[in-house]
This record gives structure tokens, sequence and C-alpha cells, in this order.
């Protein structure tokens, strides 16, 4: 007797229907999986044959072949114990079920029987109400986490028994509620605040342009002048996420496996900080079986790289492209991979060696300039904002003025990111300044001939590339967004302009 049980796979972010097909015939004792399984899936015959006899059922004395269809693409993970198991009953004509057809089923199995979390279930949820299946049996960690998609039914089984209990009618189930609201507001809250950093006015200008327009941004200063404290608040003054930038990256943590259990979405902008020895597999993902890196995790967040000039040349390079794209393609011999990177980059560095200002370093002149040379050209370019962060006088840390509160600039920043979003409704791959290629620069960036003159003197004489060009421009209309201006004036040029004049001071 053939059984058909439904499941899915992970690739990259997004989830493919997997068919699983169980049959069972007379001859000596064997289970053989085949399908393109891994190690994992291999090892599940072992953890299936212990749970369904651990659970009260009988497993056949007989040649047991499990096929994971469609046949050409890799299944990796446990995630298909517990429709592999519930397709052995069903094959043997233990379990008898009109719901087998309807419903998707993921789950690792323990030899007990139960259920246990496995990745990627927002990923299958939402593959399943796009197939138009009325629901998904779920382990009882990851019910919140996929019932965050409307339109399918989540069922938390707790083990083996219980799932074929439900199946059969015998023990009703109610599926799995998440109240999305409630789940935003609790995360909403920040422990720390703008205002604990003393100083530094000009710099939070800075930080506020950025956030309001998504733009990356590279704070160069001594040690102890604020960079750490000013670049961990950034999430803080950024706009709320929607549902749907939600959604996205709350698929790259639970494909990861860094989705928390107290969790079910990520309702805030991540805030990634990896420390400057990280590989470069670990930065940008990749390995055997393709993963995604830091950059992804950062999807739609924060990317903070302190002592820039430390990480790896070959890890820095490699974020060329996501930088520009907002993804990145990674290519293995187990497939190729594309994972969303579409990150806000927050860069802090010394001015020297070490630290001082230019003026007050021991380092040579040669060390200095091998020092700066770390961060290629092309990189930099790729930089919208680099500010000069200074030392914070005495008095200012004694007791100087507070400044803003992060919800007083982060209603000014999302004023800026709403007039975004109406301006881009049209283009589906751009919500903020920050990201418009040179089509929406061309666009939304006109200049009046004196506007466009001083640009022109400008680039010439800080010799700047075209790329540079058009993040002046992006920037700009970043400031002109929180003026609430729907022109782009000379004083928010000259703003823009004097963003990147650190380009040549250091670098040229």
């Amino acid at each position: 007797m053939v059984s058909k049980v439904f499941s899915a796979a992970t690739q990259g972010v997004e989830a493919t229907p997997v068919e699983i097909e169980v049959n069972e015939t007379p001859s000596l004792p064997s289970v053989v999986i085949v399908g393109l399984p891994d190690a994992a899936v291999k090892e599940s015959r072992d953890r299936v044959k212990t749970a369904i006899e651990n659970s009260g059922f009988r497993f056949p004395y007989a040649r047991t072949t499990v096929n994971l269809a469609p046949a050409d693409i890799k299944k990796e993970g446990p995630s298909f114990d517990l429709p592999i198991a519930i397709g052995v009953l069903a094959a043997t004509g233990q379990l008898e079920s009109d719901r087998l057809k309807d419903f998707c089923f993921i789950g690792e199995l323990a030899l007990s029987g139960a259920v246990r979390r496995v990745r990627g279930a927002l990923s299958i949820a939402i593959e399943a109400r796009r197939r138009g299946m009325r629901g998904v049996v779920v382990p009882p960690e990851n019910a919140q986490e996929a019932a965050v998609v409307e339109g399918v039914q989540i069922i938390p089984v707790r083990n083996l028994r219980h799932a074929a209990s439900w199946l059969i009618g015998e023990t009703p189930i109610a599926p799995a509620r998440a109240d999305i609201d409630e789940l935003f507001h609790r995360r909403r809250e920040y422990e720390i605040d703008l205002t604990e950093v003393k100083g530094q006015e000009s710099v939070k200008r800075a930080i506020e342009v950025a956030a309001a327009g998504f733009h990356h941004i590279l704070l160069i200063g001594p040690p102890g002048a604020g960079k750490s404290m000013l670049a961990q608040r950034m999430p803080t003054i950024l706009p709320s996420l929607a549902l749907d930038e939600a959604l996205e990256t709350t698929k790259v943590h639970s494909v990861a496996g860094v989705l928390r259990s107290d969790e079910p979405i990520v309702a805030r902008r991540p805030f990634r900080a990896p420390h400057h020895t990280i590989s470069d597999v670990g930065l940008v993902g990749g390995g055997r079986n393709p993963s995604p890196g830091e950059i992804s995790l950062a999807h739609n967040g924060v990317l903070f790289l302190d002592e820039l000039p430390e990480f790896k040349r070959s890890a820095l390079e490699v974020m060329r492209q996501p930088l520009e794209d907002g993804h990145i393609t990674v290519s293995r011999a187990a497939g190729t991979m594309t994972f969303p990177a579409r990150f806000m980059l927050v860069a802090a560095m010394n001015p020297t060696p070490d630290g001082k200002p230019a003026h007050e370093s021991r380092s040579s002149p040669n060390e200095i300039r091998r020092y700066m040379g770390r961060i290629s050209g092309p990189l930099l370019d790729r930089i919208d904002l680099h500010v000069e962060v200074s030392a914070v006088k005495v008095p200012a840390l004694a007791g100087g003025i507070d400044g803003e509160s992060s919800p007083t600039v982060r209603a000014r920043v999302e004023a800026a990111s709403d007039r975004q979003r109406h301006r881009f409704q049209k283009h589906r791959t751009v919500r903020y300044n920050g990201q418009m290629a040179p089509k929406e620069i061309r666009q939304f960036c006109t200049l009046d001939d004196h506007c466009q003159q001083m640009l022109n003197l400008a680039v010439g004489d800080m010799l700047l590339s075209a790329r540079a060009y058009h993040r002046i421009l992006k920037v700009a209309r970043t400031i002109a967004d929180l003026a609430e201006s729907d022109t782009i004036r000379e004083e928010f040029l000259h703003e823009a302009i004097q963003y990147r004049s650190l380009d040549r001071q250091l670098w040229g």
C-alpha cells in the first residue's frame, strides 16, 4: 500500500513543496529513503522506527521505501521525521484520515515520539497558504511563529500519538493564534535611548539623516568618542518595521535557527554586531549547505562593523554586491542560494592605528596610510555618509545637555519615511531613498541650475566618483524629506556634500 503525506523543504529562505511517498513491500526488513536526502534525513529511519514503537504503534516487518519528491531537490534536516512517521502508519493501515491530503506536516521526532522544534516553519506556512492547503501540523515551539501567517490553520502536536489521534478525529486541537498587534507593541520598547550619548549633536544629526533614508554611514573618531553608543542607538530612531518587512526578516532568522522561542516574529529592526575576527562565510553566508550570514540576519536592520579596518579585506570586499543590490548570491557544489541582505551598514573606525588624531598620533605617515588603505575606495564609495566623531569634552560628560530622546527623533524619521513610502509606492524594490537606483535618482532628485553647478564644482574639486555623485543626491533628497520639502534646496545639497568631505582628507 502506498501512502502520501505533504511536507516542505527550505531552499534559501523560501520553502519548496515535498511529497513523501511511503510503500511497504513483503521482503526482508529494511528502510530505504530516496530523493536526495542528506545525512540528517537518512538518520531519520532510526528515529522514526523507535518513535513509532515507543508511541504504541507497529513498525512494519518488511521492506519500507520512502520517496521524497521531487527527487532533484536536496532534502536537509530532521523536519521530515513526523511526515515520514505519519506516512508509515498510513501505509501499514494503522492510520486512515482524509486530513492527510489537506495538511502539511513538519517536525523532528524524539525517540519517545515527542515532536521537536525545526527551522523554517514560517516559510513553510507561507508556502502552504500559497498552495491552498488548509493548514500545517507543527511542533508546539513553532506554533506561534507559523501562526503569524493568516489564512492557514496551525495545528500544534506534542507527540506522534497526539498527531495520530487528531488525524482520526479522536482528539480536537484548537489552531494556534498569534496577536500580531500585541507582538509588535511588546517588542517596540527599547532599553537604551539617544539621550544617553552626551554631546555629539552634529553626529546625531548625521545618524538621523542616515536613519531617515536608510543610508550607510561611517563614523571616524578616537576611542571613547561615542561611536559604538551612537551605532547601538540607531535602531531606536529607525522607522518601525512594516508587517511585510517583519515577515521577510523573520523568515531569515527562522531558516538560520536563531529565532527565539519567545519572539515568534521579529517585530523590531535587527541589530547585528559581529566581531572583526568573523570569517567570510560567517559575514556574508555560505558553507557546504549554504546558510544566511550576518548581512542577511541584519536584513531590514543595522549591521554594525566596529573597528572596520580590522576586518579581513576579503570579507569586506564581498559585501560590495549586497550593499548595492540588497541580496547575496552564494554558489556552492550543493547549489546556489540567494539570501536577502538589504541592511543599513554602520561602520566605525579610528583615524590612526593608535586611535589618536593624525596630528597627535605617534604612528608614522606610512603606518597611517597603510591603516587607512585597508578599506578600499570602491567600498568607501558605497557608504553614503562619512562623519567625523570628535572626543567629548569633560564638562559635557559631567552635566551637559541630554539632547533629544529617541522617540522625538524617530517621529521626524518616520514622517520622512512616510514621504518616501508615498513616493515609491509604484516601485516594488525601493522603499527608502538610500535604495534608489540611477533611474529613480533622475526622476526624484532633480536640481535647479544653481544647485547643479554647485554640485558639479564640488565633485570636481573633491575628485569624487560617479557613484559618490549619486550618493550625494540621495542624501540631499533625504535631508529635503526631513525638512518636508518637495525640492532639493541649496542648503540641503550643501549639507549632503559635507558628509563626503572626509573622502579626500583621509584617503585622497
